[in-house]
């Protein structure tokens, strides 16, 4: 077992080498002509109403697997606080991301539908093929309730079907890491084939995880925010591994999970404070 762990803690490793983006470069006019946008007074990021016996099931109950795994209380818990909020707010304002729209803890079904035949990102088969679907285990498996819970639960995650953005966690991190995700699909000139590789091709997903996660670490460092980027590495490392130890079954699992909190504590280690690299290039 040394053996396979330590070699799971190589390919976690090299799988995380130079993931920061550094220099940090935000996105310009990535928002073309289809792009769906949103309705005149429409604001970008809402609420959902709190309900505290729903969020403490939530939080308390089908949570605490995905808890467990990463380690960290604050995922999925269901309550999001404002200083996060506004930091996502500045990413997607500095990302020129001004159509993404945001559901902090917001269970919208209709709106969300809304969303996803408006999109002409996608041609209307693509949009009912993958996203018809995406929409109805929405609908059925609130992540209001189930984020987190293990085969049931999407938990925080970007839908490019719909542009949005859907958090349920109050950490800054796995915050501006879903935020890279939109950041990321709104670059590319087919989104439906980019989107059908992340889903069909083995590995492709080490890919798209990669560029989310290192543009949300070179965000902090281009920022010189040393607590946030600590945060980073130690939540999103392990969060990373969970996939690169899906390639390989359920007894690598665990193991790759362990080298990611293991590398992720070891560059948080290695963080200086020190003033912001740039405003955003």
């Amino acid at each position: 077992m040394s053996k396979r762990l330590a070699s799971w803690g190589v390919l976690v490793a090299l799988a995380l080498a130079g993931c920061a983006k550094v220099p940090y470069r935000c996105g310009q006019n990535l928002e073309g002509p289809k792009t769906l946008r949103l309705a005149p007074g429409e604001p970008q990021i809402e609420r959902g109403k709190k309900l505290w016996l729903l969020d403490g099931l939530g939080h308390y109950f089908f949570s605490l697997p995905t808890k467990l795994l990463l380690w960290n209380w604050r995922v999925c818990n269901h309550d999001i606080p404002l200083e996060a909020e506004a930091k996502l707010k500045q990413y997607l304002a500095e990302n020129s991301l001004r159509n993404v729209k945001v559901r902090l803890n917001q269970y919208s079904p209709g709106g969300e539908w809304s969303r996803l035949v408006r999109n002409r990102d996608f041609n209307p088969f693509w949009r009912y093929v993958l996203g018809a679907p995406s929409w109805l285990w929405y609908t059925l498996f609130p992540d209001r309730l189930f984020a987190g819970f293990p085969f049931i639960g999407t938990g925080d995650h970007y839908n490019p079907m719909t542009n949005t953005v859907h958090i349920y966690s109050g950490h800054k991190s796995i915050i501006l890491h879903e935020a890279g995700h939109a950041k990321d699909f709104a670059a590319q000139d087919s989104k439906a084939i980019y989107a059908l590789l992340y889903v069909l091709l083995p590995g492709f997903d080490l890919y798209v995880e990669a560029e989310a996660t290192g543009d949300a670490i070179g965000y902090d460092i281009a920022n010189g925010l040393t607590r946030d980027e600590k945060d980073d590495y130690r939540i999103l490392y392990p969060a990373y591994a969970t996939y690169v130890g899906s390639l390989g079954g359920i007894f690598f699992y665990l193991p790759a999970v362990v080298c990611g909190h293991v590398a992720g504590r070891i560059e948080a280690s290695k963080v200086k404070p020190q003033p912001a690299a740039r405003k955003a290039q």
